[in-house]
């Protein structure tokens, strides 16, 4: 990598045409006075050309250029005020001709496909239209227009219903197509596989291609990073817990979000009328409510809405919704596509045209694809946005208001999360839902909790390579301040900034943010009005002009890191999941029932898996674990922490949390999301994963995915003693029962004792005892074989070293007979009760001798 932080993994040529496209546009709407649209031009060629230039643009004065599109920029923004022509309100009929368009063109598309069933049904929903514009209005030449679009449209509906008429008699051959005509009206995949009703069971994302592995286990179609398609992917289901799972989480904020299915693709968007959400308007945020003015469409306040005209970081808006970390994650995903040329956030629009781009729909209705608890899922809203009586959007909206994708994509992401009156997440949670790419949390807290692991060198050096190669997204958030703290420092508190740069040069380490706000900036070192730091030689090597910048404040500063360090708390990082070759993941419950409400001292009931790893060769293993939300209310106020930990014991069950130590443990952490990183060198190496919690009180729905360099698998483990014969028995130590252990022999012997009885002559019986008591006292048992059918290999056994309210003891190839357990603390007197639980692979009784 060079000084300037460039790694020849982006084209500098691409971006410097993009820069020339948007130039030419901007001079374009220059000179025909529309001055809204040249500013938005402008800037997005000033932004392009900055990126050509920190991607290694040899173009002379190239920045140079990119200051005077954004002084130009600058000028128009304020001009534009009194020189923009109004809006012209579009009419009724002339918003029905472009849903007349926009049905015949869906028609098309579903005709072109093979769905003919559903284009003869919008050809004539399009011709009904057309007939209501031409008997409505007086206009000769609109009325001939709208006529030759029906005749078109009537010509193939009639058409279709004949090949309709013979396939019902002679089942003509139908034109190849992607996806053909279903006979049972059921969801199918694309190899035509039909799919249980309501998106559940073995559905395929469109997009991950998710297939089956063996034991229920799911292993996902991973790209590799050079997209040489998918690999390790095995025949078979979902199993039923799955299934439940995910049709339990998806019920979220009282809406039901279905998985997202390959046939989804094919939702209607055409209407004759336009569209409105049955589960209309959202909940308003209380900034919101003070100020709203009505609901509007987007027609209602530009004239010519497009979804996209550029995707651009520096264009996004954020106002009164309190989603900064939400916001920051669309500006550095739009830096993404610009920079590297590939969809991640336009790709979850829809409709969209053939190239896959999303475009403005005239009826109102769009389709956002959320990875949401576990899976992809569509989201349905309509184009009513919040305007205040000032006439402002009280949304996030782009710089340029006739592009509509960024208030599209929030008001889908609120829909889910309950309203625009979110409490707020962060951008591990954002981005996430958003792109699907693998969240990672590193906390820089200055508090007393600071995590002592952060390596600041290692972590900056890391994140640095790895953003310049399009690796990963960042966002960094500030903690509490004070006001005054804030105030001298230009930052907001428990605020989210997006990350759009990274360098080293010249022996200093300095970052790019952006405040979603799109104003209000770092006011310490290296930000603009710092002119003794940005020497000539540091104004040259990052292509930056700080007397430019303080012409205009568009929330964008750098930031060495020393001042990040200090002021902000935690990095945010989201992973492209294409670095690993392989995945799978798998969605279970852990209910409220089972195991204790902290697990400090038994994990036995903890969900536990077999991590097995296969590679010779050093490799990297993340594993990360989801809980699935579906409230917002554990956003504003979670008392449920999660881990993951990691036991080097060959992938055996664990019972003890710290018997053997953990091989990797961490900091239990409120958010939905937990990642464990390994970087292996050992040979085929088997570990057990544990999900761990600091106080469960409710029942934990979760997704586990494993993302690897080399092949694995991962298998939860089954309990070989928890077969259908199992009791509890509930019994207390009191007065002189109360015996202690047999260090006190004259007491010792008062303790209760169970007898079990096998009544078979097998040698290979399992049973799995476990003793819980309170945890102020160490606790054991012992067992004595007092006869058996067949000779057995103890007389006397115990659970060994006694431990704090829970001890375990497994008995493998037991023979048929009869045992006493006789369960104590470890001190005479010591009274309480005290749980027995015995799980056998065959039938027992028990019975109380004392």
């Amino acid at each position: 990598m060079s000084d300037d932080g460039s790694t020849g993994d982006v084209d500098p040529a691409q971006l410097e045409r993009d820069g020339v496209n948007f130039a030419q546009q901007a001079v374009s709407y220059d000179n025909a006075g529309q001055y809204q649209m040249a500013a938005f031009y402008y800037m997005e060629a000033a932004e392009a050309l900055c990126n050509a230039a920190h991607s290694g643009s040899k173009i002379p004065n190239i920045t140079g250029k990119a200051n005077e599109y954004n002084e130009r920029a600058q000028q128009l923004k304020s001009a534009s005020t009194n020189t923009q022509p109004h809006s012209t309100t579009k009419t009724s009929q002339q918003l029905e001709v472009e849903r007349a368009h926009f049905l015949i063109k869906q028609a098309f598309d579903e005709d072109e496909a093979g769905n003919i069933e559903g284009a003869k049904d919008l050809y004539t929903e399009a011709v009904e239209l057309c007939i209501n514009i031409r008997d409505s209005s007086t206009d000769k030449a609109l009325q001939d227009k709208v006529t030759k679009l029906a005749t078109n449209a009537l010509e193939r509906a009639e058409a279709i219903k004949k090949l309709l008429s013979l396939s019902q008699s002679t089942s003509p051959t139908l034109p190849k197509t992607d996806i053909q005509p279903n006979p049972t009206n059921k969801p199918v995949t694309s190899t035509g596989k039909v799919v249980p009703p309501l998106g559940f069971g073995a559905f395929v994302d469109c997009d991950d291609n998710e297939g089956q592995g063996s034991a229920g286990q799911k292993v996902t179609r991973a790209r590799s990073q050079q997209g040489s398609g998918a690999v390790n992917v095995g025949p078979g289901g979902y199993t039923k817990e799955e299934i439940d799972v995910l049709r339990e989480t998806s019920n979220i904020n009282g809406r039901t979000y279905v998985p997202f299915m390959v046939t989804d693709v094919r939702e209607k968007f055409a209407f004759p009328v336009p569209f409105s959400d049955k589960d209309g308007k959202l909940a308003l945020s209380a900034k919101q409510k003070q100020q709203i003015g009505k609901w509007v469409r987007p027609e209602d306040f530009c004239d010519n809405p497009q979804m996209i005209y550029a995707v651009s970081a520096f264009s996004i808006r954020q106002t009164v919704v309190s989603d900064c970390s939400f916001v920051a994650s669309l500006a550095i995903s739009a830096q993404y596509e610009r920079r590297f040329k590939k969809k991640l956030i336009t790709s979850i629009v829809y409709p969209q045209n053939r190239e896959g781009d999303p475009v403005y729909n005239p009826c109102g209705k769009y389709m956002v694809k959320l990875n949401i608890n576990g899976v992809h899922r569509k989201v349905i809203v309509d184009d009513y946005l919040p305007m205040s009586q000032y006439g402002e959007l009280l949304c996030s909206y782009s710089n340029n208001k006739s592009e509509l994708w960024v208030s599209i994509l929030e008001k889908a992401y609120m829909k889910v999360m309950g309203g625009y009156d979110f409490p707020g997440s962060n951008s591990n949670i954002d981005l996430h839902a958003l792109t699907g790419w693998i969240p990672e949390r590193i906390s820089m807290s200055r508090g007393s909790d600071q995590d002592e692991r952060f390596d600041k060198e290692k972590e900056f050096k890391r994140i640095m390579d790895r953003f310049h190669k399009g690796h990963c997204l960042v966002t960094v958030a500030t903690g509490d301040l004070s006001d005054a703290e804030a105030d001298r420092a230009g930052l907001v508190p428990t605020h989210a900034y997006a990350m759009l740069d990274i360098r080293e040069v010249q022996g200093k380490k300095l970052w790019m943010l952006k405040n979603p706000w799109n104003h209000l900036r770092w006011k310490g070192r290296f930000c603009e009005t710092d002119l003794g730091n940005w020497t000539p030689d540091l104004q040259k090597a990052l292509n930056y002009d700080p007397k430019n910048a303080q012409t205009f404040d568009n929330g964008v500063f750098w930031i060495d890191y020393d001042s990040l360090v200090h002021f902000f708390d935690v990095i945010y990082i989201n992973w492209n999941p294409e670095l690993f070759k392989f995945t799978t993941c798998i969605h279970s419950s852990w209910e409220a029932k089972e195991g204790p409400k902290k697990d400090r001292y038994n994990i036995s009931d903890n969900p536990q898996y077999r991590l097995e790893l296969k590679s010779a060769q050093p490799s990297a293993v993340w594993c990360l674990l989801t809980r699935h939300i579906t409230d917002k209310a554990d956003f504003a106020d979670n008392r449920e922490f999660i881990a993951l930990l990691v036991y080097d014991t060959g992938g055996k069950k664990i019972f003890y949390p710290h018997d053997p130590p953990p091989y990797k443990d961490g900091v239990r952490i409120n958010s939905p999301h937990y990642l464990c990183k390994l970087v292996e060198n050992k040979k085929n190496a088997t570990y057990t994963l544990v999900v761990s919690q600091y106080e469960k009180n409710n029942t934990i729905h979760y997704t586990l995915r494993v993302y690897a360099t080399c092949e694995f698998s991962l298998t939860k483990i089954a309990d070989p003693y928890k077969k259908q014969y199992e009791k509890r028995i509930t019994g207390q130590w009191k007065g002189s029962m109360a015996g202690g252990c047999s260090n006190y022999p004259d007491t010792h012997k008062n303790n209760p004792i169970y007898q079990v009885k096998m009544d078979n002559n097998s040698t290979e019986n399992y049973m799995l005892v476990e003793l819980s008591g309170p945890k102020e006292y160490s606790v054991g048992f012992e067992v004595v074989a007092v006869s058996t059918n067949v000779p057995c290999s103890f007389t006397k056994t115990t659970s060994g070293d006694f431990r704090r309210g829970y001890t375990v003891l497994q008995l493998d190839r037991l023979p048929g007979g009869v045992f006493n357990i006789s369960p104590c603390t470890f001190k005479p007197l010591e009274e309480g009760p005290f749980f027995l639980d015995l799980n056998s692979s065959v039938p027992f009784t028990v019975t109380q001798l004392r």
